[in-house]
Formats: structure tokens, C-alpha cells, sequence
């Protein structure tokens, strides 16, 4: 059997040359219309192959039993083949190139095809997506081999084919060499997992095409290059209007050029169209061409002359049921949930995704940089094992573009990628690929790239690990992951290198975060040659698993498989779960980069300044605007505004008819509506909002006193019992809190209460939690001292000293709090604490209550509704806001810290019947309303396991850490820390009945 597949010389063989994705057509109108599958000229081959799974290359036998089907286009792991494995960073087998392991599988595929061969064609056999390689026979003849996962191969089978039946045979390897340049962070999936087809071609027809634009003053020139064999008759070429209308018709035999007037430019915000056919007696192949120019000036990026932003997210092809193989409705499916979330870019990580996808992007306008099908992160883990020191991370990292043997295999899948997608507007960067080092082979590939298309930006953040004496001056941006906002302002203002910024990875989005979205955006707006993101990442990658009874789907991610190495929950790291719904991570992103934006200018009269932050739009074309007054969480007032017709990147003043109560905390807020529909936008959806305090005053509820004029202390050894008319209260002399609080015969507390510095650890607390549990936060215990009691006729006040430590451990926080209850049962902690300056900052402070199971129900006044954090908050407003804790409870894949509430004035939480309690304190505080524990939270793995909660858990937090980006980001910023050396902070509880 051969072995093609270890050997790094026989990349491809019996394949066609790469060239630019087409379907061609039958006639104008199936051209024009662009409906791939309706052309007569493609024959899909989708469907039930018959299939046989063998868990060894070498145990394959020279002849096939096929005993089983399998759908094409699909991965074998989704059918129950072989497992399921991710890994994020580490090559899933010895590191020994050109060799894959042993133990290989294959999967053998096979396809009866009955075929009339017509006179004068050829035929095409496309395979736009094959995990890892594959061997292609045809009526037992050998074809040919293809590695290259993501970027399609084709064959000329027309000798092989005969007329009658014919059999496909296709032999499917799990790895091969071409996996030592596939390491991207993902499940390891294999087979043919995009669409097969055959296409009917003429002998003489056009075997590529490149349609470049250039741009000029009032005119665009469409310049197009066509690939033919010799003798072949010239082609008419035929350019169309946006609208249909005919502007020009040439015939050509290698190139041509059109020019065209007053054009009607591309943007991602204007996705403007033209079209191409190019006809010859045979066949049309249309092609859609978006007018636009991009380049780098004065180390700004620049599209038609214009300063762009990229709003971007990462996106793999990926689908909890369906795996690497997704459809045209999926795609539209996320490009919807982006274009509602004002995201408007888009890179491809870390391969070409489907053959379909530039397509519509163009057509829904979104900016793309195209990455390459290459990354060979696992180098970095050869022995010894990181951490390294930088250099000899370079030197690691770069293996693999350093080592001769790569170099054909990584110039390849650049220009298949380049060809692929080259006629496409919405590629602006084309990205040699991802986390491989840098060295000569990525320099002859960037070499290559820049000749062949100097009309797109290169692109490729592994340059930040070059070795010394590279040529770092061929990409033509500088490209990032996960700097901290200190490196983006020293890069701007040492101004080392004049080259523009991209962060082609940012803000990591996993699970509960990400938490300092505002603060990259401000670096984006403030520096011209910063020109934006691409979050990681855009969806949660797990697989489904089944669901449970009650129809609660189970993902399964790393190490759910018995599959070694593995990343663990690395996988679910999106903006989004695996089905699309949003996190809240996307919901703050959402309106961090609002296309509009307000500034208060004077409060009365009120008089905003709108900020239009499109790039090529004018506000009033795009949104509408309405407006609410709120006075303690009530809206007073509302209606809709003419909005300006502000330019891009322009600015506006506007006075709102608003009259100001004469009392009370007044809030305006702003909501931006999309004017008309659009392209997967309705007609008034919500594209972001802004709330502008005109009057800060804190809002506190009504309470009524519980009845009483008396009180009583009672002492023993262990506790203080205070009583009055309506009450009883004990009070732990070791906790230094209630264990019990009793109002109106219904118990408040179904266990003791608690100080709380620990919070279940969030993705994004994975790099402090070492430090954090090392210092024993997670195991806390309280000590107190010097109680003093003092008893009135209408209050008793109880004082003490109290220190939080862990075994083995020193003091982490020191207290001193007095503790007054009055005779109507409300209760004041004032607490002045001070925090061990050697330790880390603190998870957060506050005081948790677990109250009965029945008292589920919150009202509070903060930001909401959704989860907020102090540096997570941007999509959420301050308000009155009433949940349950089970609606308040963000059910992460993998349960972490989540559903706290930033800046609250107060909380109640109380049954169904009203009883319950209110909590206030002296200055707005973090309130978390929860059905689960911190420590229920972190001893369980996933969602679906999470116990049935026996009681309602509720926090009250001097401070809540934020949440940042941390899994793979910087670390937390300080303003978002609790690391204060000393604080003071007052908590009241109120008994309602």
C-alpha cells in the first residue's frame, strides 16, 4: 500500500492547480443567479457512502468489506468512529515528522456512480474538505493523493471514468504529514467532511480566473486575468450593475479591464455588488465583484480612502451535532447572530473555512482576513516543557518554518488558500496561518503572496516570535494576541514600528467574561493605526452529547472521551454556547462597539453630543433613536428623536425635550434601532444604547418596620441571642454572624452565616487561582476576639475582632465590626477590614446568606438584567430589575462564578408571599442571587450535573474582582481588583414580612 502520506515530496498527486472557487453555468441567467446546486454543469455526490472503519492504516486489507454507510459530507467521530479529542496546544501524537503514529485510522469510503460521458468535456472530481488526506480510486485505478485538510482538491477523472457504473473509492487517513501543519486549537475530527461533486468542464475552457479593482478619482477599473490552454477560443466578458443594468462586454484571451463611473463602492456597512460572467460556447461562470481598495498609509489601514475599525470575532467551521461540516444556512445562522451584534469582521481560524463562506460575505458585508491551513503550535511543547525563556521559546516555536522539509508543504497551502478566495471583496488580509513560528518558509511564502497580490494586506502574528536575523518587513501589519492595553499604549506612543495594529486574537471570551472590553475599545478609538480585534472566539465548541430528561442539552468537551492529551474545557471559549445563543460576553461586545455613541454636555436642559463611529454610513440612514427618562428605576417619561444625520466618524449635538423630576436618581437612556431592514437585521432591532446619569442619588425601597418597641440580649458561651416583639436572632460568637435569624415564625436562614471571600473560580480565574488557593482563600476560616456587648431599650450593639485565615497559613483579612440590631429587627454591619498586602487580591468580600428554598424571588436596583461585573457591565443598564434565582443563574458549560450584579443600592429576596429580607448598604455593593454554592459551583464539572439546590444563596459583596480575560489574556487590570489595603463597609439586613 503506498505511503504518500509520510512522505513530505508527495504533497499532492494526479491534482488539478489550485485555482479561484467557481461553479459554472449553463447559461446567463443560472450565472447570474449564482444558485450553486441548480447548475446542470456540478453533479453533488453528497449523500449515504458505503464505509469501513479500521483503526490502523497497515491492518487495512488490500480489498474492502464494506459493511457500513456513513453520510458525505460528515466526520466518523460524529457516527460513532474512533472518539472525539481536543486539544488545544499539543500534537495528539509523537512529535516525529514526516511520520504519523502507528496506530492510524482510516476510514474507506465508496460510491457507485452511474455516468454518460459527453463528447468534448472533461470532468472534475472536487473534494473541498478532506481530515487529514486521502487516496482517490476510481474503478480500482489509482487516481490520486491530496494532503491538505481545509482547501479543496480536485482531480481530472475523465480517463477513468467510463460509461455505465462506476466505483469512488476513497481511503481517509486520521493523520498524515500534513497534520504536523494542522495543530489549531480544536476537536481532532477526520474524513470527508465538506461536499464532493463532479463538474463538466469544456476541453478548452477557462481553467482560472483573478478579478482585481482599483480605484480612482470617480471611477473603479475591474481588471481581470484569465488562465487558459493554448488555442482556446477568447471568451465574452460581460460586467453588470448592482442593479442588473449592462456596462460593458469585451472578449479577452488572457486579460481585460473594465472601467466603470461613479462607482457604487464596497464596504462591509454598503456590500455592494457587481457582477461578472465570463461566457464561452460552453459554459458561464459568473462571478460577484465587490469595488474596493485596501492599503496602509501612514500606518493607518485604509479602505476606499478610508480609516476602517475591524469589530471582529475568530470563527472555525463547527457544529455541536454536525462537527467540521456545516451548510450555507449555518454560516448565515452565525453571520446573523454577528451582524445583530454589530460585529463586522471576521478571520478564519485557523484554515480557509467552507469554499462558500467569502461568498456571503460579500453579500452581508463583512470583512475577512483568510487564514491559511497551518499551525504547528505543538512544537512549543517539546521537552523541556514551558515555561521557557523567550528566546528559546522562539527558537522552539519556530521548528517547524525553520526546517527545510516544511517549506513546500507551507508555500502550498498559502496559495491554495490565496487562489481559493482571491476574487472576494471581503478578504482584505490574507493570514500565512497561525501560532507556527517564523523562519524561511513563511518568507518565501509571504514573497509569493505579496507578488502574486499586492492588493491585499499580509497578514501573520507568528512574526512576533522571529528569530533573530528574519525578515520581519513582510507582513503589513503588526499582529497581536493578547497584549495587555499598557503594551498597546507603549507601541503607539515609542512608536518602534510605524505599521499598523491588529489584535488578530483578543479579549479571550471563555466562559464567564470577557471582562475588559471597554478598555481594548478605547485604545482602538484613541490610536488611528489601531484598527481593531478579532475576539476569541465566536462560539463555544463542544459536542452533544444527548440531554438530560427534562430536555437540557450535555456538551462534552476535552477529556470527556477517555482521549489523552487532552485541553480540558479550553474548547468552550465563545462569545456564544454551542447552539448560538449569546453568552453575556457577546451581549457586553454587542454594545461596547455600538455603531453610536452619546456624552453627556449639560444636564438641564439636557443636551447630548452623538458620536457616529460607522465608518462609511450617516447616522440618520442606518438607526433611529428613542429615549427614556428613569427616576428610581421607573421610566417617567420616553419617546423617539429625529436622529442628526451625523457623518462617519463625525459628531452632533442634540437636546432632548426632557423635564427633570424634582427628586430622585435620574437616568437617561438612549436606544439605537436600525432605521430600516437590512440584510439579516429587521427594521428595529436594537443595535446598542447609552445610559447618562442627569442625577445621582441612591435608590433605596420602601420598608416597612416589622412591629416592635423592645429588645433582648441573651448570653451564652457560644452565642448572642437577641430577641424583640417580631424576631429572634442568634449570633455566632465564632462566625461573628447570625446562625439563625427568625422573623414572624418564618426562619431566614437555613445555614449559618458567612463571610465570603471565595468565589467559584471562573475560566478566566485559571492563571490566579494557583495563587489564590495557595494562600487558602478557598478554605478560609474565622476566628474572633474582644466581644463586647451593649444593650439599650431600642438596640443592642455587639462588637469584635475577627481574622480570616487558612491552615497553615497567615491572616489574610483583619476586622473589626460591631454588629447593632434595633428593636425592629434591622440589622447594621459596619466592618473595617484590612487586607494582607502579601497575599493576592481577593476573589471578593462581602457576606453570604443561605436562605430557604422558597425565598427565590429578587427585586434590586443595579446593573442589569443580565450578569455584571466592574469591568463587565457595558451591556447592561442601571435599573429596578426583578428576577428568580434560578433565571439569575448564567448556566455556564462549565459552572463557574457567574449572575453577580454590579453597583447595586439595594436587594430583596423573598418568597412568592413577600417574606424574605432587604439588604442596603452604605455605598452600592455587588449582589449575587443564586440556587447553588460557590463550592457546588466548583466541584462540579459540567451543567448538566448540577445537583437540585435545597436553598437560595445570596451575597452581598463589598466588592466583586472582575472577571477579565485571564484564560489566555493579560492578566486582570488593577482598577478591577480587590486588592485595597484597607476598607470599610456597612451592610443592613431587613426582615420583611
Amino acid at each position: 500500500m503506498p505511503e504518500y502520506h509520510q512522505n513530505p515530496e508527495t504533497l499532492h498527486i494526479g491534482t488539478l492547480p489550485p485555482r479561484a472557487y467557481f461553479i459554472p453555468f449553463a447559461d446567463v441567467q443560472g450565472a447570474m443567479a449564482g444558485v450553486r446546486d441548480a447548475s446542470d454543469r456540478m453533479t453533488l455526490l453528497n449523500g449515504q457512502w458505503d464505509f469501513a472503519y479500521f483503526p490502523s492504516y497497515a491492518a487495512m486489507p488490500d480489498t474492502v468489506e464494506y459493511t457500513q454507510t456513513i453520510p458525505v459530507p460528515s466526520v466518523w467521530q460524529m457516527h460513532g468512529y474512533d472518539r472525539h479529542q481536543y486539544s488545544n496546544v499539543k500534537y495528539p501524537f509523537p512529535y516525529d515528522p514526516p511520520f504519523g503514529p502507528t496506530d492510524n485510522p482510516v476510514g474507506a469510503y465508496r460510491r457507485k456512480l452511474t455516468w454518460q460521458k459527453a463528447e468534448g468535456k472533461r470532468y472534475q472530481l472536487h473534494f473541498e474538505g478532506v481530515d487529514s488526506c486521502l487516496y482517490l480510486y476510481i474503478n480500482g485505478t489509482f487516481v490520486g493523493f491530496s494532503q491538505v485538510s481545509h482547501s479543496t482538491s480536485a482531480f481530472d477523472v475523465t480517463d477513468v471514468l467510463v460509461d455505465g457504473e462506476n466505483t469512488l473509492e476513497v481511503h481517509v487517513l486520521k493523520w498524515c504529514f500534513g497534520s504536523y501543519l494542522e495543530d489549531q486549537d480544536k476537536f481532532r475530527m477526520s474524513g470527508i467532511f465538506r461536499d464532493v461533486y463532479l463538474l463538466e468542464r469544456p476541453a478548452a475552457g477557462v481553467e482560472d480566473l483573478f478579478v482585481r479593482t482599483e480605484l480612482g478619482e470617480d471611477q473603479a477599473t475591474v481588471s481581470v486575468s484569465l488562465t487558459m490552454p493554448d488555442g482556446a477560443p477568447d471568451p465574452i466578458l460581460s460586467l453588470y450593475s448592482p442593479q442588473g443594468q449592462l456596462l460593458g462586454q469585451q472578449a479577452a484571451s488572457q486579460s481585460t479591464s473594465f472601467i466603470v463611473e461613479q462607482p457604487a463602492l464596497w464596504t462591509a456597512e454598503t456590500p455592494q455588488l457587481y457582477a461578472l460572467l465570463v461566457q464561452t460556447d460552453d459554459e458561464v461562470i459568473g462571478q460577484k465583484v465587490g469595488l474596493r481598495e485596501i492599503c496602509v498609509k501612514d500606518g493607518v489601514v485604509l479602505l476606499n480612502d478610508t480609516p476602517i475599525k475591524f469589530r471582529g470575532v475568530n470563527r472555525h467551521d463547527s457544529d455541536p451535532v454536525t462537527g467540521y461540516t456545516i451548510s450555507p444556512q449555518q454560516l448565515v445562522r452565525d453571520l446573523t447572530v454577528m451582524k445583530r451584534h454589530n460585529i463586522n469582521a471576521i478571520r478564519t481560524s485557523h484554515y480557509p473555512n467552507a469554499p462558500w463562506m467569502p461568498e456571503l460575505c460579500d453579500r452581508y458585508g463583512f470583512y475577512v482576513i483568510a487564514e491559511s491551513d497551518i499551525e504547528s503550535h505543538g512544537t512549543v511543547m517539546l521537552y523541556p516543557e514551558q515555561p521557557m525563556p523567550m528566546e528559546r521559546l522562539k527558537k522552539t516555536f519556530s521548528i517547524v518554518p525553520s526546517t527545510p522539509m516544511f517549506y513546500p508543504a507551507i508555500l502550498d497551502r498559502v496559495q491554495r488558500n490565496v487562489h481559493r478566495d482571491q476574487n472576494h471583496a471581503c478578504v482584505v488580509m490574507w493570514s500565512l496561518g497561525n501560532e507556527a513560528g517564523y523562519g524561511p518558509g513563511f518568507e518565501e511564502a509571504a514573497r509569493w503572496l505579496k507578488a502574486y497580490d499586492p492588493t491585499r494586506l499580509c497578514h501573520y502574528e507568528g512574526m512576533f516570535y522571529a528569530l533573530e536575523g528574519s525578515d520581519t518587513t513582510l507582513p503589513d501589519v503588526i499582529s497581536r494576541m493578547y497584549p495587555s492595553t499598557r503594551e498597546i499604549e507603549a507601541y503607539f506612543e515609542q512608536k518602534q514600528d510605524t505599521r499598523p495594529l491588529v489584535l488578530c486574537e483578543y479579549i479571550h471570551a471563555m466562559g464567564n467574561g470577557p471582562g475588559d472590553v471597554q478598555d481594548y475599545q478605547t485604545l482602538i478609538d484613541r490610536y488611528p493605526g489601531f484598527c481593531g480585534g478579532f475576539v476569541w472566539e465566536f462560539c463555544d465548541h463542544a459536542v452533544l452529547l444527548g440531554t438530560t430528561p427534562e430536555g437540557k442539552p450535555k456538551y462534552g468537551y476535552g477529556g470527556d472521551f477517555g482521549e489523552y492529551p487532552h485541553d480540558g474545557n479550553f474548547c468552550v471559549d465563545g462569545l456564544t454556547y454551542p447552539d448560538r445563543t449569546p453568552h453575556t460576553g457577546l451581549l457586553e461586545y454587542k454594545n461596547v462597539i455600538r455603531p453610536l455613541r452619546a456624552a453627556l454636555v449639560s444636564t438641564e436642559p439636557a443636551v447630548v453630543r452623538l458620536t457616529n463611529h460607522m465608518d462609511f454610513l450617516i447616522a440618520d440612514t442606518y438607526s433611529s433613536l428613542r429615549y427614556e427618562l428613569v427616576c428610581n428605576g421607573i421610566v417617567t417619561e420616553e419617546g423617539a428623536l429625529d436622529m442628526p444625520p451625523i457623518p462617519p466618524h463625525g459628531s452632533a449635538d442634540l437636546q432632548l425635550p426632557v423635564q427633570l423630576p424634582e427628586t430622585g436618581a435620574v437616568l437617561l437612556n438612549l436606544i439605537y434601532l436600525s432605521k430600516t431592514e437590512q440584510a439579516l437585521v429587521p427594521a428595529g432591532h436594537a443595535l446598542g444604547f447609552d445610559q447618562l446619569s442627569l442625577r445621582e442619588e441612591r435608590v433605596l425601597p420602601p420598608c416597612t418596620p416589622l412591629p416592635g418597641a423592645s429588645i433582648t440580649l441573651e448570653e451564652t458561651k457560644t452565642h448572642y441571642r437577641i430577641a424583640g416583639d417580631s424576631f429572634t436572632y442568634s449570633v455566632s460568637k465564632n462566625s461573628g454572624l447570625f446562625d439563625s435569624m427568625e422573623a414572624g415564625g418564618t426562619a431566614l436562614l437555613t445555614a449559618p452565616m458567612d463571610y465570603n471571600i471565595w468565589r467559584a473560580p471562573t475560566d478566566n480565574d485559571s492563571i490566579i487561582l494557583p495563587a489564590w488557593t495557595m494562600a487558602g482563600y478557598d478554605r478560609a476560616q474565622i476566628r474572633t476576639s474582644d466581644w463586647t456587648a451593649e444593650a439599650g431599650e431600642t438596640s443592642v450593639t455587639l462588637r469584635y475582632q475577627a481574622v480570616l485565615a487558612a491552615a497553615y497559613r497567615q491572616w489574610i483579612v483583619r476586622m473589626q465590626a460591631e454588629l447593632t440590631v434595633d428593636a425592629s429587627g434591622e440589622t447594621s454591619l459596619r466592618l473595617s477590614v484590612k487586607r494582607n498586602e502579601e497575599m493576592p487580591f481577593l476573589p471578593r468580600f462581602g457576606v453570604r446568606m443561605q436562605m430557604p428554598k422558597a425565598c427565590d424571588r429578587g427585586e434590586y436596583y443595579g446593573y442589569g438584567p443580565t450578569e455584571s461585573y466592574c469591568d463587565k457591565h457595558f451591556g447592561t443598564k442601571r435599573g429596578l430589575y426583578h428576577t428568580t434565582a434560578a433565571d439569575n443563574h448564567e448556566d455556564y458549560i462549565m459552572p463557574q462564578e457567574n449572575g453577580s450584579h454590579y453597583m447595586c443600592d439595594f436587594v430583596k429576596v423573598t418568597t412568592a408571599q413577600g417574606m424574605g429580607l432587604c439588604v442596603q448598604a452604605d455605598a452600592p455593593f455587588s449582589m449575587n442571587l443564586s440556587p447553588y454554592t460557590q463550592e457546588t459551583l466548583w466541584e462540579t464539572a459540567h451543567n448538566v450535573d448540577l445537583p437540585n439546590s435545597d436553598c437560595t444563596v445570596l451575597c452581598a459583596d463589598y466588592k466583586m474582582s472582575g472577571v477579565g480575560s485571564n484564560s489566555c489574556g493579560p492578566e486582570l487590570l488593577k482598577p478591577y481588583r480587590l486588592d485595597e489595603t484597607a476598607f470599610a463597609f456597612t451592610l443592613r439586613m431587613h426582615p420583611i414580612l
